[in-house]
């Protein structure tokens, strides 16, 4: 299968991640973390919109009645509706920030935290509900990347970058996990695993960094697809707009002598498959 790639929106984004359809406003929110700034994009209209925060942001997601919740580099933070800030969680670690964050079928928002010099052991996957509350379900990571269920909720998929794997969980209602095992590796030769999205289907898009590509994953753990890109580093994917049928990648620029033209840019395929509606953080 051969996939065209669209820009949805042309920007010069340093580390442009974490893309995310939010239903109820039809736009794609996603941020670039280093340039501390949350982006929307109205594919209907073509509308722009981008909040700056005062610190590095990792993610953002839609809340549920309006607002956002939003991974900072000192914890977590909300947006209101009417546009103001407040703390949900605050902790704040000296060279650690939030990097990519996913709300669980339950409402609840699992974050990862990396270190600056992404240090084996610096970083973290928590568990945040609307209350505030902190459950750390992994304290031996590196840099805490893609998150994402199955379509019945039963499997959670994880990726701590340097590993090179996908991982897979046992997970049940209250947000446990088990029976941790590798979904697919990463050659080296492909980059590294960084975001994902899980499908209708149940099957597994992975952007690759430094690979140039969007791979797709069966259940089974089968490479079925792939989708080529003229940037070197996707960073993550989603599945957007009114069908949730068009792939959404983020991409970046940092780190990289000569950035391509499109580096940093928000990409889209369209028509690339059927994505799953995702929920808003129950807070």
């Amino acid at each position: 299968m051969t996939y065209t790639h669209e820009v949805a929106v042309l920007a010069e984004a340093a580390l442009g991640e974490g893309p995310t359809w939010d239903a109820d406003g039809q736009r794609l929110i996603w941020v670039d973390i280093l340039g501390s700034r949350v982006h929307t994009y109205h594919p209907a209209t073509g509308a722009r919109g981008v909040r700056v925060v005062e610190q590095h942001v990792g993610a953002a997601k839609p809340r549920a009645g309006g607002g956002l919740v939003l991974n900072l580099r000192d914890g977590v933070g909300l947006v209101d509706p009417d546009g103001a800030f407040r703390w949900l969680h605050r902790e704040a670690v000296p060279g650690r920030r939030g990097n990519d964050a996913a709300v669980a079928p339950d409402g609840s928002l699992w974050t990862g935290t990396m270190r600056y010099d992404e240090a084996p052991g610096g970083g973290t996957l928590s568990r945040v509900t609307g209350d505030g509350a902190v459950r750390t379900v992994l304290d031996d990571v590196a840099v805490s990347n893609g998150l994402g269920w199955s379509p019945d909720g039963r499997l959670m998929y994880y990726i701590d970058s340097p590993t090179r794997r996908v991982d897979v969980f046992d997970h049940d209602g209250d947000g446990t996990l088990t029976g941790r095992r590798t979904l697919a590796r990463i050659e080296d030769s492909a980059g590294f695993p960084d975001g994902l999205t899980v499908d209708a289907d149940g099957c597994v898009w992975v952007a690759l960094w430094d690979g140039a590509a969007v791979r797709r994953y069966t259940p089974s753990g089968e490479l079925d697809r792939v989708v080529e890109l003229p940037v070197p580093r996707p960073t993550a994917c989603a599945f957007g707009g009114p069908d949730l049928t068009d792939l959404y990648i983020t991409t970046a620029r940092t780190g990289l002598t000569a950035p391509l033209a499109l580096s940093g840019s928000l990409l889209v395929v369209p028509g690339a498959g059927k994505g799953l509606p995702q929920p808003p953080f129950a807070g």
